[in-house]
């Protein structure tokens, strides 16, 4: 009986390591699958530990504990809504006394009473890029310790959500969070007020004592006259939003009571600030972050917030993968005060004003009707702005695409080819067997080329200063889009043509109009909530700037003004119609278009010269966003083509023939042959 028992331990035992193996396996898969780090069978001084992450639940003071009882730990790495973490030793022997323990480890999460099993492999290098410290909305600030903790505990006193309510307070309970309104009750079915039945009562005596305080302190310039108190419950949040214009006017403030809590807000390009309000603190939203930004908490039980600044200091949530933990939501009381506007709002914000709805601002430039104003359009819109955007456009364009890397792949050896509009030079070293050359109007771009030891020069894409037919072939990518007349686009497709040889073929890329297309986003579309650093791919232009207040309405189908190449492009399902009023739209980044002819903004980031850098230990993966706060934005001038355009103005070219057209991610593209 003895040796049974023995026996059935053994079996246990081996069924256990094969289980530990497997997941070990599977963590490995994941993490190359998902982040392209690559697990190593060799001991190193590094770990990566599955189920170890803030993704799923565990903090980084519970972890530490934990991996630093078999030895010294030189660094411990949690990335944001990961459920993994990176852990440095300070030797080898500690590392593999750790991976040996680690593997199987059952631990269970906090106070939650949930379990998980830890599985950890060897790791070296991962290459990433530094956490870049946040700047905060302007026109927000947070003021923190505004009140007592005996003003905090009146307060909170003040608000009666148990009694009965009455004809002087408008209370609801939400699906998210409770409510109550002083001064006027705010309508959630029209997200306004009614400014001419005020709530019998006002707002509550210490409130009203607590704002003669803020307006004597300098924290605000206006005194309100309506509050909304919400209680949030851990789980709880609101859904991002602007308050309403008409509704209220420019200062709004928030005084945070019972706890701490994390506050997104987002810019219209996507740009997000995670903003920590301390318990006691006021925010003070003022001008863009008033009404330019949404505001809004995510339903959540945990926040991700600096460990450094657990409860203590205000500021914004950087992703630093070494200093960020969870910090569990308590119950969270806001006391939001505005002041009612009694006038239409006249902001410089229109395209976010619901009363200048419909009255776009005559600031935008005209589409062009004859070929001086389209060669102006394009010096404002297109020219001007690469000089200012080189450095930050040319960090966001390093990753070849597919197809243009296998049209360079197939071309003969010693093939001469020409890139027409070549940017940064991507695509000039891709085939060293080819003599490559390219030219752009874009003297910072040219540059940037030469630092890469790329032959370029300064050139204009209607007159190339070579010798025709000297080309094996060229390439024309992101480029004949910016064009602002059928004339100079067809002008752009017979200068190609001009310098090839007979037999010689030419890739021609233009942004799309379809950017959904056989029921598939295209890659633009889809990265609506990913990384802002990549800015659409193939749109290599360059606008003059443009104050971001004054941007119109941009998803107007009215204010569509487009010029049609060829009439049989028009029976393909564009939208876009012209117009007697021809201004032209500012377009939302990452969303489709509503007009063929229009202006894409360029949102310029500092800071991005510094190179990827590989470092000797684990740390957070380069395709991490690196936030950044909001910066200057230019406006670039594009058309975009509808299904069979390209194509159609190719065909209407003497001496060359399309040899293939495809639609490839967002893009209509053409393979041209020259007769």
């Amino acid at each position: 009986m003895e040796v049974d028992r023995t026996g059935e331990d053994h079996l246990k035992v081996r069924k256990m390591k094969k289980k530990i193996m497997r997941k070990q396996l599977r963590a490995q898969h994941t993490l190359m699958r998902h982040e392209g780090i690559e697990c190593v069978s060799h001991a190193t001084q590094s770990l990566v530990i599955a189920n170890a992450g803030l993704g799923n639940g565990m903090n980084r003071k519970q972890l530490l504990k934990t991996v630093e009882e078999y030895g010294l730990v030189e660094a411990l790495l949690m990335p944001p809504n990961k459920p993994y973490s990176f852990v440095k030793y300070g030797s080898t022997e500690e590392a593999k006394k750790a991976f040996d323990a680690l593997n199987g480890k059952e631990l269970m999460l906090g106070d939650s009473g949930q379990n998980v099993v830890l599985y950890s492999n060897f790791v070296e290098k991962v290459f990433w890029k530094n956490a870049v410290p946040t700047n905060l909305p302007p026109g927000l600030t947070v003021i923190e310790k505004v009140v007592s903790p005996e003003e905090e505990r009146r307060m909170l006193e003040s608000i009666d959500w148990i009694g009965d309510e009455d004809a002087q307070n408008a209370q609801k309970t939400l699906k998210h969070r409770k409510v109550k309104h002083f001064g006027y009750e705010f309508r959630y079915d029209n997200n306004n007020v009614d400014k001419d039945k005020p709530l019998p009562g006002g707002l509550p005596e210490i409130c009203s004592l607590f704002l003669e305080k803020c307006l004597k302190q300098g924290y605000i310039k206006h005194k309100p006259d309506q509050l909304t108190v919400n209680q949030y419950e851990p789980g709880q949040g609101i859904p991002p939003h602007i308050d309403t214009h008409s509704a209220f006017e420019d200062e709004i403030i928030s005084l945070s009571l019972g706890a701490e809590i994390v506050m997104d807000f987002k810019h219209p390009d996507g740009h997000t600030v995670a903003v920590l309000l301390p318990r006691c603190s006021l925010l003070v939203m003022s001008g863009e972050s008033r009404y330019l930004w949404t505001h809004g908490i995510t339903p959540r039980k945990y926040d991700i917030i600096q460990a450094s600044e657990l409860g203590q200091k205000v500021g914004t949530i950087t992703a630093d993968v070494g200093d960020i933990t969870l910090n569990q939501r308590k119950t969270r009381t806001s006391f939001t005060f505005r002041k009612v506007r009694r006038s239409p709002c006249n902001c410089i914000y229109p395209s976010v004003c619901d009363s200048q709805k419909g009255q776009q601002r005559q600031v935008q430039p005209s589409f062009p009707h004859n070929e001086m104003e389209a060669s102006e359009l394009e010096q404002e819109y297109v020219h001007k702005v690469y000089e200012e955007i080189a450095t930050h456009f040319s960090s966001t364009r390093h990753s070849p695409w597919p197809r243009i890397v296998e049209f360079l792949r197939s071309l003969p050896e010693g093939s001469i080819v020409a890139d027409v509009g070549c940017g940064n030079g991507k695509y000039l070293g891709i085939n060293k067997d080819l003599y490559m050359i390219g030219c752009d109007r874009s003297k910072n771009l040219v540059d940037i080329c030469g630092e890469k030891n790329f032959q370029a020069f300064v050139g204009d894409a209607l007159s190339v200063p070579m010798r025709s037919g000297s080309c094996d072939a060229c390439i024309s990518i992101a480029v004949i889009h910016h064009f602002s007349t059928a004339e100079r686009r067809l002008a752009a497709l017979r200068e190609l043509a001009r310098l090839l040889r007979p037999g010689g073929t030419a890739l021609i890329y233009v942004w799309a109009m379809e950017q959904e297309y056989k029921n598939q986003k295209s890659k633009y579309l889809k990265e609506k909530h990913g990384n802002k650093d990549k800015e659409e791919e193939i749109s290599s232009g360059m606008a003059q700037r443009l104050p971001g207040d004054q941007m119109p309405e941009s998803s107007s189908q009215d204010s569509a003004c487009t010029d049609q190449l060829l009439d049989n492009s028009k029976d393909k399902g564009c939208g876009a119609k012209p117009v007697a009023d021809c201004r032209l739209p500012v377009h939302t980044n990452r969303t489709s278009f509503h007009s063929q002819d229009l202006l894409v903004p360029w949102h310029l980031k500092g800071g991005t010269k510094k190179r990827r850098e590989s470092v000797e230990t684990v740390l957070f993966p380069a395709g991490s966003k690196e936030s950044q706060g909001p910066s200057p934005v230019f406006h670039r001038y594009y058309h975009v083509f509808c299904e069979g355009e390209l194509e159609a103005a190719c065909r209407s070219l003497d001496g060359v023939r399309v040899q293939k057209s495809y639609y490839d991610q967002g893009n209509w593209c053409v393979v041209l042959e020259k007769l």
